[in-house]
């Protein structure tokens, strides 16, 4: 992925609280949407909005309580 610096990166609020165990997002563009693991910050996914709402959407059906 080109240019991530500047980035405002917003952890999960399901992520560990005290470790590196967390999955990040930032607004990267009007329609896309930046993804890494905070174990490995330089390895960066792009996406945009409606695929991201789509996986977050399947993956709480899946799982009761999430919210």
């Amino acid at each position: 992925m080109p240019h991530v610096s500047g980035l405002h990166w917003v952890k999960s609020s399901f992520s560990d609280a005290g470790g590196n165990n967390c999955v990040e997002v930032a607004a990267a563009g009007a329609d896309s949407i930046a993804i890494r693991e905070s174990e490995n910050p330089a390895v960066v996914m792009r996406t945009n909005r409606a695929a991201l709402r789509a996986l977050v959407l399947r993956v709480k059906a899946q799982k009761p309580g999430l919210s």
